[in-house]
C-alpha cells in the first residue's frame, strides 16, 4: 500500500469540491497552486504521464517544481505527488523548469532545464525515476551547460528526438544578434550531452516568415501521420518501432517583455529530416509552415511521438482580459488560488501540407446528456459542454448569393451583459467543435488547427452559440464517466 502522502488524488473528486466556478471539470490539475509548461509527456508502462511546471504554495510564477498527473486512458486522471523540486545549493535551486521524461536503457529519465538564480543562464540537469514515475532521484548531476559560444545569449528547454537510429537533443536559443536558433546534442550517454553547434536560425526564410521570435522556447520535433503519404525523408524511433511521417518542429516564439503574455503565441514548421553526408548530422528543411492555435492563451506545448499518433498538450493562462474578453485581475487569481490550465489532449497529423489539430478521440466519452439535436439560431450550452457545429452542404441558394451567413459567435450572455469569446465563420460542409470548461474555451477545426480562450463567466451568465442560417448545432453536457451511468 502506498504512504497516504504519496497516494494517487482522483480529479474528478479534486475537480467536484472545488468551490470556484471557473475551475475546470474536465482538465486535470491541482486544485491550488500555479501551472504552467506541460512537461515529460510520455507513455511509459502502459500508463500517459503529464508533468507541468508548478509552484504549489502560490497562484504565481516563482521557484517551480514538477507537478505530475497520469491516466491509463486519457480520460480519467490521478495526480501524484510533486515529482521534482528546486535542490538548495544546486543547479536548480531556483527553479526546475520545462524538460522532457525519456525512456534510458529501462529507467524513466528527466532532462529539464536548471536555473541557479532569477535572469540567470539554465543548464541541462538529469533526474532518475522510479518505474511508475512517482518517486525521483535529484543528484543535481548536469548533461549541458551553457555553450561558450559568444553567439548564444540564452538556451533552455532540451527536448530529445531520434533519428536513423541515433538519438539527438536540441534547446531552444536567443542569439546575440536579436534572432532565435536551435542548438543541437549528440546524446549517445544521457549523463553527457556533446554540443554540436547552432543547428537552425529564424534568419532562415521560411523560419522568418512563420516563427518570428526573440528565443525559441519549448522547442518540440516529431513525425506526424500525413495523409499524403509524403514520408519526408528518415525514419524515427519509437519503442522498438520504426516508423515514417512528415516532421514537424514548433516553437513558443517569445519576445522581450512578454510577461507571459505571449503575444506571437506559438508557430510550428514543416518540413523533411535527412542526415549530412559529410558530418553524418540530421539536417532540418522547412518547407511551410503557420499558426499552431489560433487564440490569445496558447503557450508552451509539449509532443510526444507514438506508434501510431502525436499528442500535444498546452498551456492556457490566466490573464487580465485580452482581445477584449473579460479577465481575471492579479488580485483575482490570488484571491482563488490558483492559476493556469492544460489543454485537452489533442492529436496532429499533416493534411495537404498543413498542420490539423483534433482532440484525442478519448474525449468522446466525456458526452454525457445531450441537450440540443441539430438546433439552429442561438442555442445554450451547459457550463460544461461540447458542441458539434455543422454547416450543410452548399446547394443552389449559395449560388444564388442567399447563403453568405457563415458567422459562429460564442458569447456569455447576462441580463444586460454579451460578451464575444469566439467568433469565426464556417464554410458550407465544415464542422467545428466547441468545448467549454467553465473558463476555457477549446475551437477545433476540421483539418486545422484549433483555437485555445479563456473566459470568466459573471453569475447570471450563460454560455451561447449563435449561428448562421444554414448551420446546426448537437450539443452535450460534460460528465464524468463514472457519472454517466
Amino acid at each position: 500500500m502506498p504512504s497516504q502522502d504519496l497516494a494517487p488524488v482522483h480529479f474528478d473528486d479534486v475537480a467536484a469540491a472545488h468551490a470556484d466556478p471557473a475551475f475546470p471539470r474536465f482538465h486535470p490539475r491541482p486544485a491550488q497552486g500555479w501551472i504552467n509548461d506541460p512537461n515529460g509527456v510520455s507513455h511509459i508502462n502502459g500508463r500517459y504521464h503529464v508533468f507541468f511546471q508548478y509552484n504549489p504554495d502560490s497562484a504565481r510564477h516563482h521557484r517551480i517544481a514538477w507537478g505530475h498527473l497520469s491516466s491509463a486512458d486519457l480520460v480519467r486522471w490521478e495526480e501524484h505527488p510533486v515529482a521534482l523540486r528546486p535542490q538548495d545549493g544546486g543547479p536548480d535551486e531556483y527553479g526546475c523548469w520545462t524538460g522532457v521524461v525519456t525512456d534510458d536503457g529501462g529507467v524513466p529519465t528527466a532532462a529539464y532545464s536548471g536555473v541557479r538564480g532569477d535572469g540567470g543562464h539554465s543548464q541541462v540537469v538529469i533526474a532518475r525515476g522510479s518505474q511508475d514515475l512517482v518517486h525521483w532521484e535529484q543528484t543535481g548531476h548536469v548533461a549541458a551547460t551553457m555553450p561558450t559560444d559568444g553567439q548564444v545569449t540564452a538556451v533552455r528547454d532540451p527536448f530529445i528526438f531520434r533519428f536513423n537510429g541515433k538519438r539527438y537533443a536540441m534547446q531552444g536559443a536567443g542569439l546575440a544578434n536579436g534572432h532565435a536558433a536551435l542548438l543541437l546534442y549528440t546524446v549517445e550517454d544521457m549523463s553527457d550531452w556533446k554540443y554540436q553547434g547552432i543547428w537552425l536560425t529564424s534568419e532562415n526564410p521560411v523560419a522568418a516568415e512563420f516563427t518570428p521570435a526573440e528565443i525559441w522556447e519549448c522547442p518540440q520535433l516529431v513525425q506526424v501521420p500525413d495523409s499524403s503519404g509524403d514520408s519526408a525523408a528518415g525514419d524515427s524511433v519509437v519503442g522498438d518501432t520504426v516508423h515514417s511521417g512528415t516532421w514537424l518542429m514548433m516553437f513558443s516564439l517569445w519576445l522581450s517583455g512578454d510577461a507571459h503574455e505571449h503575444a506571437n503565441g506559438v508557430g510550428h514548421l514543416v518540413g523533411s529530416l535527412t542526415e549530412d553526408p559529410e558530418t553524418g548530422l540530421p539536417v532540418f528543411t522547412p518547407r511551410g509552415g503557420g499558426k499552431s492555435d489560433l487564440g490569445r492563451d496558447f503557450y508552451a506545448p509539449q509532443i510526444v511521438a507514438l506508434e501510431d499518433r502525436a499528442l500535444l498538450w498546452g498551456w492556457a493562462n490566466e490573464g487580465p482580459g485580452r482581445d477584449g474578453r473579460r479577465g481575471r485581475s492579479q488580485d483575482e487569481i490570488d484571491a482563488a488560488g490558483w492559476a493556469g490550465v492544460l489543454t485537452f489532449p489533442r492529436e496532429l497529423s499533416v493534411v495537404g501540407g498543413a498542420l490539423a489539430v483534433s482532440p484525442a478521440p478519448e474525449t468522446a466519452a466525456y458526452r454525457g446528456a445531450q441537450t440540443a439535436s441539430q438546433t439552429g439560431g442561438a442555442v445554450v450550452l451547459p457550463p460544461f459542454a461540447e458542441a458539434l457545429v455543422t454547416a450543410a452542404a452548399a446547394g443552389a441558394a449559395d449560388a444564388a448569393g442567399t447563403g453568405g451567413d457563415t458567422a459562429v459567435e460564442l458569447l456569455l450572455v447576462g441580463e444586460g451583459s454579451r460578451q464575444t469569446v469566439f467568433s469565426g465563420t464556417i464554410a458550407p460542409g465544415e464542422e467545428l467543435r466547441v468545448f467549454v470548461d467553465a473558463s476555457l474555451v477549446e475551437v477545433y477545426r476540421a483539418g486545422s488547427v484549433a483555437t485555445t480562450l479563456r473566459a470568466y463567466p459573471a453569475a447570471g451568465e450563460q454560455w451561447q452559440l449563435h449561428l448562421p442560417s444554414r448551420a446546426t448545432a448537437e450539443v452535450w453536457e460534460l460528465e464524468q464517466p463514472s457519472a454517466q451511468g
